[in-house]
């Protein structure tokens, strides 16, 4: 028996659906109805959550991918990945290690680069060194 395809799930919130409360998920989560609370994904996943047109979040969202093409009212922290799609509405401040914002998507906050809520991956071009001494030689 295959156990990874028994461990992976789907999680759907209907449209006409009110959650109320924190939302706590592995794997992927949709949003087409409305959650009053904090979405947030299990510690060392890779969990996705798409809050669709229909769909709201009035609460913060700590998930590592984050696909928004609805409302969300409250910071987006995505340490992976975050896509704000053409009819996305935030109201909020977005950190996010990597963006994609279509034209039409909406941020009533600050888009922050925050690469302290990724992985630690180095960056590949670090600034020169103020020390004058380590100036490659040609």
């Amino acid at each position: 028996m295959a156990r990874n395809k028994i461990d992976k799930g789907v999680t759907l919130i209907a449209a006409n659906t009110e959650i109320t409360g924190d939302v706590k998920f592995v794997n992927q989560l949709y949003i087409n109805g409305h959650v009053a609370g904090n979405v947030l994904a299990e510690a060392g996943t890779e969990a996705t959550v798409v809050v669709s047109e229909e769909g709201s979040v009035a609460g913060e969202i700590r998930v590592p991918n984050v696909v928004v093409n609805g409302k969300v009212e409250g910071n987006v922290f995505a340490s992976t990945r975050v896509e704000l799609a053409a009819k996305a509405a935030v109201k909020g401040n977005v950190y996010y290690k990597l963006i994609e914002m279509q034209l039409g998507a909406m941020v009533d906050g600050q888009l922050v680069h925050d690469e302290s809520i990724a992985s630690g991956v180095e960056n590949v071009h670090p600034f020169p060194s103020e020390n004058p001494g380590s100036a490659i030689a040609d």
